[in-house]
């Protein structure tokens, strides 16, 4: 089976609000591996793999962010279909 695989950005106040502990939750729900990390310049980014129904739920879900996030921009930086996923679980990388 197929699966999808993005990379994607999300900017705004999307650090010190507990955005990466979201997408790591949202993902682990959904049966998705990747990661998510802090970047130096104050975005969030990440891949993430698995289903593609999976994946549109959580692009839904990167657009919104949680409570105290404030997304004024979510960008899928890559969308494209893999025969397999680089890794076994999702995890917060530093």
């Amino acid at each position: 089976m197929a699966l999808k695989s993005i990379e994607f950005s999300v900017h705004g106040v999307v650090q010190g609000v507990g955005f990466r502990y979201f997408v790591k939750g949202i993902a682990r729900s959904e049966g998705l591996v990747g990661w998510v990390k802090n970047s130096p310049d104050g975005h969030v980014e990440g891949m993430a793999q698995g289903d593609a129904a999976a994946i549109e739920k959580m692009k839904k879900e990167l657009a919104l962010g949680p409570p105290h996030a404030r997304v004024s921009k979510f960008k899928i930086k890559s969308e494209t279909t893999v025969e397999r996923a680089q890794f076994s679980s999702f995890d917060i990388v530093h």
